[in-house]
Order: C-alpha cells, then structure tokens, then sequence
C-alpha cells in the first residue's frame, strides 16, 4: 500500500514538471491562449497574462479581460490562423514573439452579413513568473 502511493506520488510530480524548451513552452502558451480565444473562454485566456501587463493601447490587465469578454459577445464564432515569424529570447526569463494572427467572426447572423476577418500583426513579451510563461506586453496592427 505504502509502494503504490510513493509510486503515485512520483507519478504526480513528474507529471507537473515541463522538461520541454523554452521556446516549446512558449509556443504551447501561444496555442493555449488561441484554443482559448476560438473557445471564446474569458478565463482560460486570462490565465496566460501577467498580472503586470499592459499594452500599446494602454490598457492593463483588467481592461484587456473586459475587452475580451466584450469581444466574444459581439462575435459567437472565432477563428484564429495564427503563424509565429520570430521567437527570441532577450534573457532567460523573457520571450519577445512576433506572430501575425487571422481572425474571422460571425456574429450570429447568418451568410457573409454577419462574417469579419482582419489581419493583423502582433509583437508580443512573455515573462516567466511562477514557473509559467505570461503575457506582459502586446502591441498589434491591421493589415
């Protein structure tokens, strides 16, 4: 009885490490926030953005949440095509990430009435806090 539950135990903590790269845990983050966003899931988003974020337009934390939500009620379908052009990483615990990002929504209505898609081009900083990698800073801009 004792064995099994050293044994699952191990099992447990093996399970939380994440012996992947950086730039694999980055790009993994990136996917996550992207399932998030076309799964229209405020928290799941938010999870992946630092307590200390902000971004081009001013906005922190907070504002972006009420943005997202925002978003995801005037578009109930979202579809993301994203690419990452450029991964770097300025210092050990910071990411720079350059990604351009097609978004298309519908809003509801039915036919291409109802349908948007935009282009837009993402320079994006990630820092590791707490063993996870966050957002701090976006800057974006539509082709």
């Amino acid at each position: 009885m004792r064995h099994a539950f050293v044994v699952v135990v191990l099992a447990l903590l093996a399970s939380c490490s994440d012996d992947r790269s950086p730039e694999q845990q980055v790009r993994a983050v990136i996917a996550s926030m992207e399932h998030a966003v076309e799964s229209r899931d405020v928290g799941d988003l938010m999870e992946h953005v630092s307590a200390v974020y902000r971004d081009s337009q001013g906005q922190d934390r907070a504002q972006a949440s009420r943005y997202a939500r925002g978003y995801f009620v005037a578009n109930q379908s979202i579809h993301l095509l994203t690419r990452i052009e450029s991964l770097e990483f300025p210092s050990p615990d910071e990411a720079r990430v350059r990604l351009q990002v097609g978004m298309a929504g519908r809003d509801g209505e039915q036919g291409a009435a109802g349908l948007s898609a935009d282009l837009y081009d993402f320079d994006v900083a990630l820092v590791h806090e707490d063993g996870e990698w966050k957002v701090s800073y976006a800057d974006w801009r539509a082709h």
